[in-house]
């Protein structure tokens, strides 16, 4: 099958081509990304954004370049903005810090009402999480609230830890969107 036609069912929000696509492209957008950031967690941190980002815009791309280029782009912009937020935090941190002041420390420890509206968004974060499919609620759980890895991940599903990523991604935007109708 030519990848148009793959990128077209994808376009049409079938699963298999979203993994196909991933499975095809991950390697060379991550490479890409190892070489410009040469830290493996942020080059796949910025390599998952990509394909989120990417599957998110699917049906503006245009078939006339090439998808491979187009997924490239993604990742160059999303790692120019990062870098233009730290670059921005930076900038504001210095110029905020004036050697003849004297800071008051805040009490940062949270309040009983904070304690309480923490909790209250949890246990909505809770049920929103179980009106996703079991294999979904299970791999926010795996990540999420016993923080394992991607690789921990996938030693204990039994699965290649691209569908993992690609499960992962899924999972929260199908998340954000029960949120968000919430």
């Amino acid at each position: 099958m030519e990848i148009n036609d793959i990128i077209d069912k994808a376009k049409q929000n079938d699963q298999k081509a979203f993994n196909y696509l991933l499975h095809t492209f991950w390697d060379q957008v991550y490479g890409f990304q190892l070489k410009r950031i040469q830290n493996e967690n942020d080059a796949e941190d910025v390599t998952i954004q990509t394909f989120s980002k990417a599957f998110d815009k699917i049906k503006s791309y245009n078939n006339n370049y090439s998808f491979s280029t187009w997924l490239i782009t993604i990742s160059k912009n999303i790692h120019i903005d990062i870098i233009r937020k730290e670059k921005h935090s930076i900038k504001q941190a210095i110029s905020r810090t004036d050697n003849n002041e004297v800071y008051n420390v805040l009490d940062e420890t949270p309040s009983v009402e904070d304690k309480l509206i923490t909790e209250q968004n949890l246990a909505n974060l809770l049920r929103d999480i179980k009106k996703l499919k079991p294999h979904y609620q299970e791999v926010i759980h795996l990540r999420y609230f016993q923080e394992l890895s991607y690789k921990e991940i996938s030693a204990q599903l039994k699965e290649p830890i691209n569908n993992i990523k690609v499960k992962l991604l899924r999972a929260k935007k199908l998340l954000s969107e029960i949120i968000q109708k919430s």
